[in-house]
């Protein structure tokens, strides 16, 4: 979730920082850029709540086992967790290099 607030946030800076280089470069306003840095962290603050709901149901679920001795090893959150962050990892490396 924090990372989804910067990436958000660095998207607001870079809108301006290209209205202050714009302005005191050519003496006109820019248009405004249709990145998606703001919908990509307004997604990872998302993925990031959704996370900690689920995390906070396999606690449950989990210690509900154990006080019954019934403990089972689940393995479904986290493949969720590692192919979600391997899924916004190639997206920014993608995102980056065109941005470029």
């Amino acid at each position: 979730m924090a990372f989804g607030f910067v990436v958000e946030k660095f998207a607001l800076f870079m809108k301006q920082m290209l209205y202050v280089l714009g302005k005191s470069t050519i003496g006109e306003v820019l248009p405004p850029s249709h990145g998606y840095s703001a919908i990509l962290g307004i997604f990872l603050v998302g993925l990031g709540a959704l996370m900690g709901l689920l995390a906070y149901i396999r606690y449950k679920k989990v210690e509900k086992q154990i006080d019954e001795d019934t403990w089972q090893p689940s393995s479904i959150l986290d493949v969720l967790l590692i192919l979600s962050v391997l899924a916004i990892g190639i997206f920014l490396v993608v995102y980056l290099i065109y941005s470029i």
